[in-house]
């Protein structure tokens, strides 16, 4: 079993340059993943001078690790915003994200890129009548945004369902292909990409100016393509960061299901689609088992779980991979995008929940269009400095309860072993040294790696994620590797190494 994403095997590597010089260009991105290089091919198009900074790889990060689905309703259900806002918003986010996949489409049949890409019937499956009454109001809410749904009594699924729910048209691809394709049309043209180029630090003003280990990028706009803004803003404590699981598996029937399927599942639904790999072979992925980031113990169990759903509704020949993928939800159910403030240079896009595809394409088309001067018909229902008190406040008086509550459970710093002894390898555990709270992971040769637990966005603890080895936060998603480098989240700054001779 490999413990990366499918997509990664059949993906051609990129080289890109490190930055290394000092630029001044019209627009600055932080992240290249599918947002940042979409809005990076806009906005060279139209005639500006832009500059593409990667942490890691071109579409390594979140994209990489999507299961390469574009669909016009949300996971949130369609039913739930009406509810919260009114008919037209949800035809809002209907048209919006059906254009963003029409968008998609045109960028690959423009270049002709080689990805998979096809459309597919999206489905919404309840096995149970008690789950055909959500399924019932989502149909409607569908028909009532302007989606051409249907009800049936029959999906192409090997195990008894109660109704489904079709929106036909809707699209697959694969998404690292898609966006390293991308990239290499637009690298030169107005664009230009730098790969392990990290940003340490941001001033924003007049000019706007990120900074990298080895050059700068001097911008009169700035996008924080990133999935969650980099740096301390007022969003972060609209958002709230989770993980969830992802298998591919190869059935022994041969009989894969037809297009997206959700299937309604409680206390979440679980969702499905095939994959035929460039070699050939078909997979069956399944996406579950959210939760909060750096908030659950022992999270390899989630893969078991996922494992115990195929196997009692499909013939599952093996397990060829698995991957864990984070994303973020947005307080009212809406994401974030555009200008911070009506005259802010400084542009951010997330709160797309497991929705990013479709959303990070939708948002390099508003924000492009925000920076170009360019009137678009959805960003005011999807604008950051939106004031919607009463849709809002019971999702964020959650969040920030829970943030609160992670910032209580570490005061006076609880740690979770008292002696580094007690760590066998391949383990990771807090330990409080001298007063100070440590994070201390043993790798497979015994060799202790130490570095602060103390995460440097907010100063909250992180925890442990024994399954993707690495140093979460709890309070914003943060994510750091056993030697404190950033991985994703809003934190800049890595956890310092840290060094005693008084080990408990």
């Amino acid at each position: 079993m490999k413990k990366t994403s499918v997509w990664k095997d059949d993906a051609e590597a990129s080289h890109y340059s490190p930055l290394q010089t000092d630029l001044n260009v019209d627009v600055a991105i932080i992240g290249g993943g599918i947002t940042g290089i979409t809005a990076g091919y806009l906005l060279a198009h139209a005639g500006k001078s832009v500059a593409v900074l990667e942490a890691l790889q071109i579409g390594g990060g979140t994209t990489g690790f999507s299961t390469g689905n574009l669909y016009a309703v949300v996971d949130e259900r369609l039913y739930i915003l009406q509810a919260k806002f009114d008919t037209d918003t949800i035809h809002d986010v209907a048209a919006s994200r059906t254009a963003a996949i029409q968008q998609v489409e045109n960028i690959i049949r423009g270049f002709s890129i080689d990805c998979d890409f096809h459309r597919t019937p999206f489905r919404l499956i309840s096995e149970t009548e008690d789950d055909t009454s959500t399924l019932q109001r989502e149909y409607q809410a569908c028909l009532e945004a302007g989606l051409e749904a249907y009800i049936d009594t029959m999906a192409p699924v090997p195990f008894y369902i109660s109704a489904a729910l079709r929106i036909e048209d809707q699209a697959q691809f694969n998404p690292m292909q898609y966006v390293k394709a991308l990239a290499t049309h637009i690298q030169g043209t107005g664009c230009a990409i730098f790969e392990h180029s990290k940003v340490v630090s941001i001033k924003e003003g007049s000019p706007n100016i990120l900074y990298t280990e080895n050059g700068s990028v001097t911008a009169e706009n700035i996008i924080h393509a990133t999935h969650s803004p980099k740096g301390i803003m007022a969003v972060h404590g609209l958002l709230g960061p989770y993980r969830e699981y992802v298998l591919a598996a190869r059935l022994n029937s041969g009989d894969y299901p037809e297009g997206i399927c959700w299937v309604l599942n409680k206390p979440h639904h679980y969702s499905t689609r095939t994959y035929t790999s460039k070699s050939g072979e078909n997979y069956l992925l399944v996406l579950g088992e959210p939760h909060k980031v750096g908030q659950k113990e022992a999270n390899e169990a989630c893969f078991d779980s996922l494992e115990a759903y195929l196997r009692t509704r499909f013939d599952i020949k093996s397990v060829e991979y698995r991957w864990s993928a984070q994303h973020y939800k947005a307080a009212d159910s809406l994401p974030y995008i555009g200008a911070l403030h009506p005259k802010s240079s400084v542009y951010i896009a997330t709160g797309f929940a497991a929705d990013g595809l479709t959303y990070g394409t939708l948002a390099a088309m508003i924000i492009s269009d925000l920076i170009l001067g360019i009137k678009n018909p959805w960003s005011k229902v999807y604008a950051p400095y939106r004031h919607n008190p009463l849709k809002t406040a019971g999702r964020f008086i959650k969040e920030n309860a829970n943030v609160f509550a992670q910032y209580l459970k570490d005061i006076p710093y609880h740690a979770d072993v008292e002696t580094v002894s007690s760590i066998v390898p391949g383990e990771g555990k807090t330990v409080e040294i001298e007063g100070e709270k440590f994070a201390a992971y043993r790798d497979e040769s015994a060799e202790l790696h130490l570095i602060s637990a103390v995460c440097t966005h907010m100063k909250c603890i992180v925890n442990w994620n024994e399954e993707a080895k690495s140093w979460d936060c709890p309070c914003h998603g943060s994510r750091f590797t056993v030697d404190g480098q950033v991985i994703e989240g809003p934190a800049i700054a890595n956890l310092p190494k840290k060094e005693t001779n008084n080990l408990p």
